[in-house]
């Protein structure tokens, strides 16, 4: 696996890149053919007083066909990384864990079995709430105004422009992203 380092905002030091390269190798031990990752620290300071000396860190690669990635921030450029690190690698690990279980469980059909609770390490989410609501055909824009209301971060509507079921949400930088079926 190849790793990429990026700095944005900032110079990224000989030391910083191997320490970079070798932890994020050490961490898709996972598997062997996992594509590129890729290693972005952002300065977060901004120099209006909001974030000094704060930095984040993200890494995503592409394993089974998925994309992991793991981030987090931290007062030095090293701190951060080694908390992505640690959640990047809990990420891989996993999905590794989905896919054997996926893989040896193939001939078992049931949902939530009881066996499977009782193994259950705490690690992966269950559905604790069924929400269901009529969805009425609704523009991006009328969507968006319906979401800044209820004060979400996503929301999902039948767009009355493709017919389809989409979703809006909220980036990281305020901007408003659309997913649409294909």
């Amino acid at each position: 696996m190849e790793v990429r380092v990026q700095g944005h905002n900032l110079a990224v030091n000989d030391k910083l890149r191997s320490t970079a390269e070798k932890k994020v190798a050490r961490a898709s031990r996972f598997f062997d053919r996992a594509s590129d990752a890729v290693v972005d620290i952002h300065n977060r300071d901004t120099g209006r007083g909001g974030s000094k000396g704060r930095f984040s860190v993200e890494i995503s690669t592409l394993a089974a066909g998925q994309e992991v990635r793991g981030g987090a921030s931290g007062v030095s450029p090293e701190a951060a990384l080694d908390k992505a690190v640690d959640r990047f690698s809990r990420n891989l690990r996993k999905l590794h864990d989905r896919l054997v279980a996926r893989n040896r469980g193939a001939g078992r059909k049931e949902l939530n079995l009881s066996s499977h609770r009782a193994e259950d390490d705490g690690d992966s989410p269950e559905i604790v709430r069924v929400k269901q609501f009529v969805m009425k055909p609704l523009t991006p824009e009328d969507a968006a105004l319906q979401m800044e209301q209820l004060g979400h971060k996503f929301f999902v509507f039948l767009n009355a422009d493709s017919n389809k079921t989409s979703v809006l949400y909220q980036r990281n930088d305020g901007q408003l992203g659309l997913i649409e079926p294909a």
